[in-house]
């Protein structure tokens, strides 16, 4: 599952009945009713009815759609996992994930679910920033399948600031995509918390994308276009893709592990990334057709 488009992930609070109906239109790749931080403790229970009945409902076409339950540490946490395991949601989102024994639980938790329903994992709490491999290792022997950074709740367990470049964050991001990478697990860049400055947005994006993010959270419906230009291949790079590709086809390439395109050496792995990224456009076209 790693390869599908995840470019844009949008948080949605399950409660909002004119939200949802709204993202069923939005072009992002991935749409998470939310039951945790955007939810009032009074409405929890509303906002787990409404999820079920959206999902029952329907309607998202091509979108991932995911639910993120309350952690199991609180009094909602048990209900919504096993609410959410009787589903068809492609996956449950699971917030402050810190060790391999949280996703045990959440496995043992969703034993009863579909056996596509994937496992979620957010990661935003100090313990997860030094148990990130033994945490990403899980996905061998169980539904985990996705991380999503978790800046905010990241940022106040550390008393760090949360700034323009992410300063405090840096290693940590590289850590957890080199993680992720090492065990198959996909990895969703945290959210901009600043949604009416789409500069600073597209400039946290693409700082997400150098790090080798799949894609990013998002909190608002404004931060979808600028999310999906950073994280889908661009036509120059679809256009080396296709050039690396076809001169590795030639004949007279067969067997060879290096080759000059255009003047520049390339290898088999730059063939290996070549073909991902034609296979991502590919779908990302399929999705939008």
């Amino acid at each position: 599952m790693t390869d599908r488009p995840r470019r844009s992930a949008l948080y949605l609070p399950a409660n909002n009945a004119k939200a949802l109906a709204k993202a069923r239109t939005l072009p992002c790749d991935v749409v998470i009713l939310d039951l945790e931080d955007s939810v009032a403790p009074e409405a929890k229970d509303e906002a787990r009815a409404a999820a079920l009945a959206a999902i029952k409902e329907g309607g998202f076409a091509n979108r991932e759609v995911a639910i993120r339950a309350n952690g199991l540490d609180t009094e909602w946490g048990a209900a919504d996992l096993a609410a959410i395991a009787t589903t068809q949601a492609n996956a449950v989102l699971v917030p402050k994930v810190s060790s391999p024994g949280d996703v045990d639980a959440c496995q043992r938790a969703l034993s009863g679910a579909a056996p596509e329903m994937q496992l979620w994992a957010m990661i935003e709490t100090c313990p997860a920033m030094f148990a990130l491999e033994a945490i990403a290792a899980k996905a061998a022997s169980t539904r985990l399948s996705l991380w999503v950074i978790g800046t905010n709740d990241l940022a106040k367990e550390m008393r760090a600031q949360l700034t323009p470049g992410r300063l405090p964050f840096l290693p940590f991001l590289s850590m957890a995509v080199a993680a992720a990478r090492t065990h198959g697990v996909a990895i969703l860049d945290g959210v901009c918390n600043e949604f009416r400055d789409l500069d600073m947005f597209r400039a946290e994006a693409e700082q997400g994308l150098l790090f080798g993010f799949d894609g990013k959270s998002l909190i608002h419906p404004a931060q979808i276009d600028p999310c999906n230009a950073v994280f889908s291949p661009g036509e120059d790079e679809l256009a080396w893709a296709h050039a690396v590709i076809a001169a590795f086809a030639l004949p007279e390439n067969a067997g060879k592990g290096a080759i000059r395109v255009d003047g520049k050496m390339v290898e088999l792995l730059h063939l290996e990334q070549a073909n991902r990224l034609v296979a991502v456009a590919q779908q990302i076209a399929a999705m939008s057709g």
